[in-house]
Parts: C-alpha cells; structure tokens; sequence
C-alpha cells in the first residue's frame, strides 16, 4: 500500500451507496480518507463544485450528469461521453474515465478473444458507453445495444446470434438480488457473459451463465482495476505491481460468505459460531432469524402452519441474508430440500456441508427429526447436500478441528 496521502479527503458520490467495496478498495490501495456521499440529483453540482472533496469517484446515475460541472475533460472521457473519476488541481476541476481500463481488465481476465464477435450490451447509461467504447476498440464485429425501453423479447430475438452479453445496467444488483435483464437461453452462441455488477458476485444473469457452462466475469475485477488507476489520477503516484490481483482476491475473500448446511443437530451453529470469532466475521442462525422475523420458531410454524408455509416462510429468510457480505451463515437442516435456496446461498457464499455420524446428531427441539429417522432423513436429503456443496468436511468429536477443515478449505476456494 502507498502511504503519504493521509491529508487528502476523497471518495465516491452517487444516488445509492450502500451496496459500495470502494472504501474498503482504496483503503488497500493507500491512506487518504475516503467516504461514501449518497446525493440526491439536486444537490450534485453544489456538492462537485463546493463539497470539498481533493477527489472522488462517480457512480450511477451520475457519470454523465456530472460532466456540465467540471472545467476540463480528457479526451478519451469525452469520445466516451462519461466521467467516473474527478480531481480538484488549483481550483479547477479536471473528469478521466478510468472505467475504460477497468472494464479492459475484465475482458482481459475473461480470456475470450472479441475481435470479431458480435457483442450485446444491455444499458445505455455511462457504464454501457465505456462498454461500447472498449468492444468497439477491440474490434467486435458487431454491437447491438439494447436499453430498458427496447428490452422486449422481440428485440432480443434479432440478436440471437450474439455471442458476447454485457450486463451494463444495475439491474441485478443489491439489494434487488435476483434479477437480470435477460436470459442466456436467447442466446444459443453465447460464449462469454460480462457482468459490471460486483454485489452481488453471483448475479442472476452471472448464475445463469454458470448453470450453463459459459464463462463468466462479474464486475469485482473491473471495479479494483478503475480504481487503482483512479489512485493514479488522485495522487500522481504509480500503483504498485500486482496490486489489482491482490486486492481483488482480497476484497473477494473478505466480502464471501461462509454457508453451513447440513443435517438437524450436526452442529452447523455451533461451527458457524466458532468460525465467525475466528475469522472476526458476524454470525447469523437462519433459525434464530426465522423467528425474529416472524415472532414465531421454525418448530412451532411446522407444527402449527405446516412444513410447505415454513419452507416459504424460510426461504424469505435465506434470500435477505444471502444478500449479505462477509458472514458466518448456518443454515436449517432442511434448507437444500428447495431448490430456490441455491441461488440466495450461492451468490455471495461458499456452501459448506457439514456430514457427522448420524448416531450423533442431536435430535431436541427439531419437530421432523422426531417424525422419521435420521437415515430415512438423510438419505432424503444427501443428494440435495451434495448438489448444494461447494465443499464437504467431515465432523469429528472436536469443534476446533471441523472449524479448522472448514477455514483450510474456504482458503482453497478464494
């Protein structure tokens, strides 16, 4: 990390912030302070022009929108036609696009070649124009640009031959999880899905991709890179080598969530609790959240509601925490015997199936282990655990020893 910066005051402005890893980005890339400042589009040209800041970056719906407020553009901010990146220079205000290079990154690590290909971009705000900018440059043969107005399955159907999607919308991102604007089986071509979303790592468009074997790149990687070059801009300094990659698999490790699943009384809260002290991370109970939500516990909505109202009750549960960064999860024993879960699990977390000898598994205050056995029970649910998994780790006797297999192997993923 560079150091020296500690008097200057940065950071990033835009409509909704809370989603945002750059302070923890450019806290890895040097020492200035920087915040986040969520402004409403009436305040914008007071804030650029008077809210004190050395520098700062910009984001959605403002990278456009910021550019009548500034003295001097660069040239390739204004071919691009957005700002992302401002410094204040004696008094004057000077806008770069550094999402230009960022999103040169993410094509670079995608490892697909676009010369020639025919690419869709779906969005027309300023991240969509830096897109453009860099597809045309690397010479894809086509680009069909598709905005919210034009997102009808007819328009999609005449670019079915793409063979490059783009997500350059927010839609997808936290906190409307779940979403994406298309779906891959328009594209039978497809070879290479480019998501500039970075929260969550897994979009819906991004889960897509991967069910079906397509390569893929989120928005993380693009987001360090525009930023070390913004650092660039901000100091007058030079990153160090190597600095994208390591704090882009930093801020990917620390942003993960830990999921545990695995069968009733396997001790997946106790693991979870263990883990999270360890590794200086919160640890959630999806039970225990299930009945602060609803003021009742799961054993109780089983008995009183019935298990199908409980399991759409809880994947409610699932689907908020899953939208969360950087947690020790352990969920209930029954969460993998709906397929809905997956997708809330897996896009921020590593799965984690925690298998115990059954003679051991606690059985006390668990309604369904009490109506069947827990071999009738587990060989239910044992593909469902695997299916889940990202990894399995045999529990033994010895908490600290499951705790450490599960950290060793979180390692491996990240």
């Amino acid at each position: 990390m560079r150091s020296g910066y500690k008097n200057m005051k940065c950071g990033l402005i835009g409509e909704h912030l809370s989603h945002s890893f750059s302070p923890l980005i450019h806290g890895e890339l040097t020492d200035y302070d920087y915040q986040l400042y969520e402004l409403p589009p009436e305040t914008l040209g007071d804030f650029v022009k008077n809210g004190g800041l050395d520098a700062f970056n910009v984001t959605i719906p403002y990278k456009k929108a910021v550019m009548p407020y500034l003295d001097e553009i660069s040239p390739e901010a204004l071919s691009i036609g957005s700002v992302n990146t401002v410094v204040r220079k004696n008094g004057r205000l000077y806008g770069y696009n550094t999402d230009y290079f960022g999103f040169g990154h993410m094509v670079d690590l995608s490892g697909i070649d676009i010369k020639g290909k025919k690419a869709i971009v779906f969005g027309t705000g300023g991240a969509s124009l830096t897109v453009c900018a860099l597809l045309r440059d690397r010479g894809v043969r086509e680009l069909a640009i598709i905005g919210i107005e034009d997102n009808t399955p007819e328009n999609i159907a005449k670019h079915a031959d793409a063979q490059i999607v783009v997500n350059a919308t927010p839609v997808g991102m936290y906190p409307k999880n779940g979403n994406a604007p298309t779906s891959l089986s328009a594209f039978p071509n497809c070879v290479c899905v480019l998501d500039v979303i970075f929260n969550p790592a897994h979009t819906a468009l991004l889960l897509d991709a991967e069910t079906r074997g397509i390569p893929y790149v989120n928005g993380l990687p693009m987001l360090v890179a525009q930023a070390a070059k913004a650092f660039e801009y901000f100091t007058g300094d030079r990153c160090e080598e190597g600095c994208i990659e390591r704090i882009t698999s930093l801020i990917a490790h620390k942003t993960k969530n830990i999921v545990l699943i695995g069968m009733p009384g396997c001790g997946k809260s106790t693991v979870g609790r263990h883990i999270a002290e360890k590794l200086g991370r919160q640890f959630v109970d999806a039970d225990n959240e299930f009945e602060a939500k609803y003021s009742i516990s799961p054993a109780e909505c089983i008995e009183i509601r019935g298990e199908e109202e409980f399991r759409r009750m809880e994947n409610e549960v699932i689907s908020e925490l899953g939208k969360q960064s950087g947690l020790v999860i352990a969920t209930g024993g029954g969460a993998v015997t709906r397929e809905c879960n997956y997708a809330p699990l897996h896009q921020n977390g590593c799965i984690f199936f925690i298998e115990r000898e059954l003679s051991k598994l606690s059985r006390d205050g668990r309604p369904l282990s009490m109506k069947t056995t827990p071999e009738k029970m587990y060989a239910k649910r044992i593909d469902s655990y695997r299916r889940f998994a990202d990894a399995t780790v045999v529990s033994n006797e010895v908490v600290e020893d499951t705790v450490n297999k599960i950290i060793t192997e979180f390692e491996k993923l990240n």
